[in-house]
């Protein structure tokens, strides 16, 4: 394999790794701003139409605190609606997955003629990534 199409394949994972995607379910309309998009926590009281499912995760965010992961998953959401011309999102939930763990360790001995000492520390942390999804939606106004 060249290092030009590994480079491309490297390239096309980490793009996978912080990817939205969407469900068609009505019809989509020319894209927007995302500032334009509101989310909605609960069905809007004027008439809308539904456009999209979408589902995305924080992955990729480098966001470490449970409100930086909210708020990545939060924007995408609203990118990947304003690319269909939606002018909301009908929020469905927000939620934890584990994504892995980073675990280290460190040990030491010391010796003499009369004996010998040993010990050990370890250190494990799990890591989860945000994920979201909710349905596209185009408020009439």
């Amino acid at each position: 394999m060249s290092i030009r199409s590994l480079t491309a394949v490297l390239a096309a994972t980490l793009l996978a790794a912080c990817a939205s995607s969407h469900v068609m379910i009505g019809k989509a309309r020319p894209p927007i701003s995302p500032d334009e998009v509101q989310i909605y926590t609960r069905p809007p009281t004027v008439p809308y139409e539904e456009i999209a499912r979408l589902q995305t995760s924080s992955q990729g965010s480098f966001s470490f605190t449970a409100q930086g992961k909210t708020d990545a998953v939060i924007k995408r959401l609203k990118d990947e609606a304003a690319k269909l011309g939606a002018n909301g999102v009908l929020l469905e939930g927000i939620g934890d997955q584990p994504s892995g763990s980073i675990g280290t360790g460190g040990g030491s001995t010391s010796y003499s003629g009369n004996g010998s000492i040993g010990g050990g520390v370890g250190i494990g942390v799990g890591l989860t990534k945000k994920i979201g999804g909710g349905v596209a939606i185009y408020v009439g106004r």
